[in-house]
């Protein structure tokens, strides 16, 4: 009987919110006046606390720009997770574009829409990425592809991220930052989630979203770790395959400490030797 007391109190919360910003942010995009790239962080600082999360951020987002930010992806919270703590804008797959009224919000927060799984639009797609990259946007690339069952990070995927190395070529700039970032969710009430009890923030892809909406505004009181990882940056001459390599090692390593439940100061720190050997590759 609580729980959905407070699924109805969310709820109604959760739309006032919407029926506010969302025509706030229309009116700031298409006029070009007001704080736009404000409103998606107030946005997504409100949303976050009606879900009830509580976040832990472990490291600082980098100031380097280009920057293109490589994550892991479980749920479709992720986006509220890291859209509430910085001003960075996301990279999705075509589809979250017809969404209802979350390709709406996708947009309004300037969202890169790409077809990963069609070859001849890779490099139009890497290109607008890039131009984004180039004008001081902090792009976030989730590279698995597609949303992992929490437990694990997927093979990340290395086309999209040509798209730093186009925004050298291609706009004159001489390297891009690229840092890895983790969100790994781990309490529900207080108590360690477990493998058994994270389907409630979980989202893949097979998952219908509004059971999983409900879900969080009903039981909500989620703890989530967030990872700022050691940067790399790239020039012309960087391997994109060696780039994903590593930032796929740093990520794994970030998320299964927070799993573990160890608190390291830096968990995906290397030796010397395979730091200089990464450099080799890079």
């Amino acid at each position: 009987m609580i729980a959905w007391l407070r699924f109805l109190v969310t709820s109604a919360m959760f739309g006032l919110v919407i029926a506010f910003l969302v025509p706030l942010q229309f009116i700031f995009l298409k006029t070009g006046w007001g704080p736009r790239a404000l409103t998606p962080i107030v946005f997504h600082r409100i949303v976050r606390r009606l879900l009830g999360f509580r976040i832990r951020v472990h490291g600082e987002m980098t100031k380097g720009r280009p920057l293109l930010l490589t994550a892991n992806h479980s749920s479709w919270t992720d986006i509220v997770i890291l859209g509430s703590l910085h001003e960075m804008a996301f990279i999705a797959k075509a589809e979250v574009a017809n969404w209802p009224l979350f390709g709406i919000l996708a947009k309004l927060q300037r969202t890169v829409f790409v077809e990963r799984e069609k070859r001849g639009k890779t490099h139009h797609q890497a290109s607008e990425i890039a131009t984004r990259l180039a004008g001081g946007d902090a792009m976030v690339l989730f590279a698995e592809g597609t949303t992992s069952d929490g437990n694990r990070v997927l093979p990340f995927k290395t086309s999209l991220f040509g798209a730093a190395q186009v925004a050298i070529r291609d706009t004159g700039v001489e390297t891009v930052t690229v840092q890895p970032v983790a969100i790994a969710y781990t309490r529900v009430h207080g108590i360690p989630m477990g493998r058994v009890h994270r389907p409630l923030v979980a989202w893949p892809g097979d998952v219908p979203l509004g059971p999983s909406l409900i879900g969080l505004l009903r039981d909500g009181a989620v703890d989530v770790d967030v990872w700022f990882g050691e940067t790399v940056v790239i020039d012309g001459k960087s391997d994109r395959k060696a780039l994903a390599r590593t930032m796929e090692e740093r990520v794994r390593a970030m998320v299964r400490s927070s799993l573990m439940g160890r608190d390291l100061v830096n968990p995906a720190a290397k030796s010397d030797e395979a730091i200089l050997k990464d450099a080799k590759k890079l």
